[in-house]
């Protein structure tokens, strides 16, 4: 069934007062934050650290989550009209990344109305949706990749019919020119080297690791896993025990009964990798209920539910490595920069392939935030900032 269309204003995300409380920070200083927020200075401080960041070869043909352009040099004059459609929108992630559209397309003033759209999982609905958007004379429309290349005749239609129509999260099939004017996606097979290279440093080289995927067949789980075979081949004393991603279908309750299965499989697990907070999460639970200690973590999309518990484990000083990619809430911002670019015939020099950026590192000292206030599925490393967020999601 698919959801009503939602006008958003520029109205729509608004800040609080906050009660006058002050929000925690993940910087120690000044100085610190602005090395972290600097992709070389990044990957400098993690080498002093004694790891071997890939931002360093990263930096030249990617963008990262937390490296944003000005839109306002991309706005153009002409009036603008812009939808966003989503597949399944009903998640808080999905929630907070519609928020983030939203915000970065108010800073243009020629922008006159933003369409949100949620198929909810309907495929149908979701090509129904882009048509339905052509129809109202939507000038730029922006889109999750929730159905991969079977929407691709859709995306087709829309650029025929003289809309300015980017796909955004996944790398898909099809041509740009033809069948859409631009994608942009997380680059998974960087990620995952990421995640190997942080793994292989913070095990000294050595170890029994893991990686969890999605449902089976997850084109997304599948390119993770290639990059993380990858940047484990450097490391030849690291072993990866199963040869294929451990299915989870992005499921707290799944993931814990395969890492319960898992635990018991093998007697010595020392790291494991996963593209979701959300499952990393569920295999934790699943090492503390076996009353064993908690394996390296290294993730993607951390909740504000792993990160409190992270801070909280560590603080108790019985904490275990963890590494979390995160800012994949903000990835939306660069498919609204660059579709309207496209629209304006405005200048813009960001690469389509972007990574995340380190939100929480037990081994470079960087702290996520944890806020009791928020649910537990609460993404807080995007750029609504907390006041916005606690507004979006009370």
């Amino acid at each position: 069934m698919a959801a009503k269309d939602k006008q958003l204003s520029a109205h729509t995300v608004r800040s609080l007062s906050n009660n006058g409380r002050k929000r925690p920070s993940m910087f120690n200083s000044e100085e610190t934050m602005k090395t972290y927020f600097r992709p070389r200075g990044l990957a400098l401080a993690m080498l002093a650290a004694g790891l071997a960041h890939p931002y360093a070869a990263l930096a030249q043909d990617h963008a990262v989550m937390n490296q944003h352009a000005d839109i306002a040099t991309m706005c153009g004059d002409k009036p603008a009209k812009v939808g966003l459609v989503d597949g399944f929108g009903g998640a808080t992630w999905f929630r907070t990344a519609a928020a983030e559209f939203a915000d970065e397309m108010k800073k243009c003033p020629n922008v006159e109305a933003v369409t949100y759209l949620d198929a909810n999982g309907s495929a149908q609905s979701y090509n129904s949706h882009i048509n339905n958007l052509v129809a109202q004379g939507v000038n730029v429309i922006v889109a999750f990749t929730h159905f991969g290349d079977a929407s691709i005749p859709a995306y087709r239609d829309a650029k025929a019919a003289g809309v300015t129509m980017v796909p955004y999260f996944s790398q898909l099939g099809g041509e740009i020119g033809r069948d859409y004017d631009a994608i942009v996606y997380q680059d998974p097979v960087a990620v995952g080297g990421m995640w190997a290279d942080w793994l292989g440093q913070s095990l000294e080289g050595k170890g029994n690791v893991l990686f969890m995927g999605g449902p089976a067949g997850a084109a997304s789980s599948e390119k993770f896993m290639e990059g993380f075979k990858a940047g484990l081949a450097k490391f030849p004393e690291m072993t990866l025990l199963e040869d294929q991603y451990i299915v989870t279908n992005w499921s707290p309750v799944d993931a814990q009964q395969a890492i319960a299965a898992l635990i018991a499989k093998y007697p010595e697990i020392d790291g494991i990798a996963s593209d979701y907070g959300v499952t990393t999460m569920a295999a934790i639970n699943a090492f503390k209920q076996a009353g064993v200690p908690v394996p390296a973590q290294a993730t993607l999309a951390s909740s504000n539910e792993l990160n409190c518990l992270y801070l909280s484990d560590t603080d108790a000083g019985k904490g275990w490595k963890y590494f979390s990619l995160d800012g994949t809430t903000s990835l939306v911002r660069f498919a609204a920069r660059r579709a309207l670019s496209i629209y304006e015939g405005t200048e813009n020099n960001e690469p389509l392939a972007v990574v995340s950026y380190p939100y929480a590192d037990s081994e470079a000292g960087i702290k996520p935030l944890c806020d009791p206030d928020l649910p537990p599925d609460a993404d807080m490393s995007g750029l609504l900032g907390a006041e916005k967020l606690t507004e979006l999601l009370k």
